[in-house]
């Protein structure tokens, strides 16, 4: 499949489109995506912002080296993933623990207020708890649940093989289960 066929599939037409066109359209698609990727790293939404800024830096310098192997979409949440890791693994790194906002729950038209207040709670709570993991657990969990990636997309942006993610999700679910029950 060539990059032509994987960018119409998702809406680019990178033929007819400058590479400044070409960068605000993945920007447009994806800048939201990217921002609530990051934040799941770093925890901080100003962070995330500056960390998806450089993402599409990198996307717009590395145009040419997209090699066709994935979507464009795990090119682009690969990218993320180890521009995170890297800021993590930086000195420069800044714990500021934020509660996450990123699943906000839809109050229904049939629940009352009192429920929609205890399923927001229990939102909030099981949202803390997944960022709460360990890195390595939280990160399939989120892009598995959150970013409804496959198992291998996930194996490709975390170059991982697909047994591990799948150990990793297991063994996340089963750490996540745990915290539940004890926080009852």
């Amino acid at each position: 499949m060539t990059i032509n066929r994987r960018f119409n599939n998702e809406g680019i037409d990178s033929h007819s489109l400058s590479q400044e066109e070409w960068i605000i359209q993945i920007m447009d698609i994806y800048q939201d995506k990217v921002i609530r990727l990051a934040y799941t790293y770093v925890k901080d939404r100003k962070l995330a912002e500056d960390l998806a800024q450089e993402v599409f830096v990198k996307c717009y310098i590395h145009k040419d080296n997209f090699r066709n192997d994935s979507s464009v979409k795990t090119w682009v949440y690969a990218i993320t993933v180890n521009l995170c890791k890297d800021y993590l693994r930086s000195g420069w790194k800044k714990y500021i623990h934020v509660m996450d906002r990123f699943g906000k729950s839809r109050p229904s038209s049939v629940l009352t207020p009192e429920l929609s207040i205890v399923q927001k709670s229990e939102h909030e709570a099981l949202a803390e708890h997944i960022l709460n993991l360990p890195l390595k657990y939280r990160e399939v969990i989120l892009l598995f649940y959150y970013k409804e990636l496959t198992v291998c997309e996930i194996s490709q942006i975390l170059n991982k093989k697909e047994t591990t993610i799948r150990t990793l999700l297991q063994r996340g679910r089963e750490l996540l289960r745990r915290k539940l029950e004890k926080s009852r």
